[in-house]
């Protein structure tokens, strides 16, 4: 495991920190030393996100942390955030460019690729550091074209996926995941983002950086790889954005190409429109249908309170349930153990 030190400059407690916030939620890839945001300089990142102490400060600048008296030396410098397009605020760099000359590899999510940059390979061959792109698409080559091996395939599989962008799929995904194996059950999640590389899963690869006729290849070769190799008792596939999303619509390929048949479906039902536009998300009963019409079921739905006061996302919560029928459940307030429970039920009428 490196340690590391991520960046997210004033954006920590916004959802273009999504990133830092999965690697503030645990990594078996990389120790999280400090979170580098001026806005929050002082404050326990843990405390920050969520109201949990996990004994990670917020420092104000690179040169604040690399100031501390005692300061451990990171291995890495995270990029922290991810941004519609993908582009690296200009903001950025300095810090970045900073934290290589302290020695610090740069590991970056977004696709504005540093080992294409001059001043970022300048500072690497003089340094000796990496510059790690996660998003860097590898060569057709390297691809795989969709076989149909999944059928083989005897393990529940389950897609958490969303009605929409940055809700919290990977975070259900992750839990719901140690949550099975924390009741004895051998459990793997399939990452789809940098996230979840960056969190460590063994199994997945880069969604929105694959050509897309190798996504259902490469989403089926994941799958297949873990059963085979980690035969678990349940794969669980991280979601990307949403099956109605008009700038990036994504699911289907879960259903099809992953044969995914159960879904848990997270939901903000404070959000009116699709991220970044003016078109209306509308009823989540869209969603539920639209996935039975691809020959999956929808089992759970789990929350993401933004907008709403705690006491409207549990009139929220009462309201689907009567609504659709099905369990909801609050994941941050409530833990993901009644998604867990409904797919086990699921799983054994299989």
């Amino acid at each position: 495991m490196q340690q590391a030190i991520v960046l997210t400059n004033g954006m920590l407690v916004s959802s273009n920190a999504k990133t830092c916030h999965g690697l503030l939620r645990g990594s078996e890839r990389f120790k999280i030393l400090a979170v580098i945001d001026e806005a929050f300089a002082g404050q326990d990142a843990g405390m920050v996100l969520d109201g949990k102490a996990r004994n990670i400060p917020v420092m104000a600048s690179v040169a604040a942390y690399f100031a501390q008296e005692g300061a451990v030396q990171p291995d890495a410098c995270i990029v922290g955030v991810a941004l519609t397009g993908g582009r690296l605020p200009e903001d950025f760099r300095a810090a970045l460019l900073e934290a290589a000359g302290h020695g610090c590899s740069l590991v970056n999510g977004l696709h504005t690729f540093l080992s294409d940059d001059p001043d970022f390979q300048q500072v690497a061959a003089a340094k000796g550091i990496e510059l790690v792109d996660i998003r860097k698409p590898r060569s057709r080559e390297a691809l795989q074209f969709w076989t149909g091996d999944i059928y083989s395939v005897k393990a529940p599989i389950v897609a958490v996926l969303g009605t929409d962008c940055a809700l919290g799929k990977r975070t259900t995904t992750r839990w719901m995941m140690e949550a099975l194996r924390a009741k004895g059950k051998s459990a793997e999640m399939i990452y789809t983002g940098q996230t979840g590389w960056l969190q460590g899963s063994p199994y997945g690869f880069v969604f929105d950086s694959t050509v897309n006729d190798f996504i259902g290849g490469e989403l089926e070769k994941a799958v297949v790889n873990c059963a085979r190799e980690a035969n678990p008792d349940y794969i669980l596939l991280e979601g990307q954005s949403s099956l109605r999303n008009p700038s990036g619509p994504c699911g289907s390929e879960y259903l099809l190409s992953a044969n995914a048949k159960a879904v848990v479906l997270q939901h903000a039902p404070g959000r009116e429109h699709f991220e970044g536009s003016d078109v209306v998300i509308g009823s989540i009963q869209k969603d539920i249908d639209l996935i039975r019409l691809y020959g999956s079921e929808v089992i759970a739905i789990t929350l993401n309170g933004e907008e709403l006061t705690a006491d409207e996302l549990v009139a929220a919560q009462e309201s689907l349930r009567k609504e659709t029928g099905l369990p909801v459940i609050r994941p941050l307030e409530e833990g993901v153990g009644e998604a867990v429970a409904a797919l086990e039920q699921w799983a054994a009428k299989r």
